[in-house]
């Protein structure tokens, strides 16, 4: 497996806390976080990159100031978020590559975007610790692959040319017309086979979906070796997100890169109303995945 390298491992350490966990907020999310801001299209159209940035500066300086790290996109954000003073200094930043949503094969196969221009130079540049890239991955269909792990491919070495930590996660996805329970079924084997795949193009920082099982979870700790993965949210509440951080940092995980589970249910177009919740309801939650991240890191 891919090791980091001397930068990498230090930018690992940036976005980790004392006890060499990863507690991650993630806020890079734009389509997901207009449907969660307006209910209907037509609100949510009227929604603008400065009310995303208003709502992802809210999150890193009321909720991400008591974590490890924030993980924001470039569009919205970034460069004000640094230079207006809104990012302590103690708080490390990570930069999503991923554009929002995603193409369409006429086999139904997912196609990862990324935002033009943004490469390891430009994240450096505009002050990231690291960056994080996200593509789709059907590790059980090869074809539905190709284009995405080019993709991967040509991030991971960019990044290692820069000497620039870099966060590889994956999605994996139903395929038109599959059983849903069926693809429940097969999600834990999905999940090992793509996180294989990102290991075999380099990647040295994984971001995962909870596998579904703790024998998951040990397979991929073990197969990943000195490779860290953080298990992420997808949205699911809070109460399930806590078992499932449980599980997996119980089976070798190193820590937590999420988002939705902590704050969806907090964020407003009235700032106050946000800045209040993040407050008295996201805050409690990140103290409560703290403490379950906490109980498991004295085997490090």
């Amino acid at each position: 497996m891919a090791r980091m390298t001397t930068a990498e491992r230090r930018g690992y350490q940036m976005i980790c806390g004392d006890e060499g966990a990863m507690m991650v907020i993630a806020c890079d999310q734009r389509g997901g976080m207009r449907t969660l801001l307006a209910a209907t299209l037509e609100e949510q159209a009227k929604i603008g990159t400065d009310i995303l940035g208003d709502t992802k500066i809210d999150i890193a300086a009321h909720l991400a100031r008591h974590a490890t790290a924030v993980l924001v996109d470039p569009v919205c954000a970034l460069p004000q978020m640094i230079d207006d003073g809104h990012l302590h200094r103690c708080t490390a930043l990570l930069i999503g590559l991923d554009d929002s949503g995603y193409d369409t094969t006429p086999e139904g196969w997912r196609i990862s975007k990324l935002v033009p221009g943004i490469t390891a130079r430009r994240v450096r540049e505009l002050g990231g610790t690291g960056g994080k890239i996200m593509v789709y991955l059907r590790s059980d269909t090869p074809a539905a692959n190709f284009r995405n792990l080019q993709t991967l491919e040509q991030v991971i070495q960019d990044f290692a040319a820069e000497d620039l930590l870099l966060v590889t996660e994956f999605l994996t996805y139903a395929l038109p017309g599959e059983d849903k329970a069926a693809f429940a079924a097969a999600t834990p084997g999905l999940i090992e086979g793509g996180t294989r795949l990102c290991l075999n193009l380099g990647a040295k920082l994984l971001k995962l979906p909870y596998p579904g099982t703790a024998q998951s979870c040990a397979n991929i700790t073990a197969m990943a070796g000195e490779v860290p993965w953080a298990v992420l949210s997808a949205g699911v509440d809070h109460a399930t997100f806590l078992g499932q951080v449980e599980t997996a940092m119980a089976n070798g995980a190193s820590g937590v890169i999420a988002g939705r589970s902590l704050w969806k249910d907090c964020i407003s177009l009235d700032r106050a109303v946000t800045r209040d919740r993040l407050t008295t309801i996201a805050l409690p939650r990140l103290c409560e995945l703290q403490a379950v991240i906490a109980r498991h890191m004295p085997r490090r």
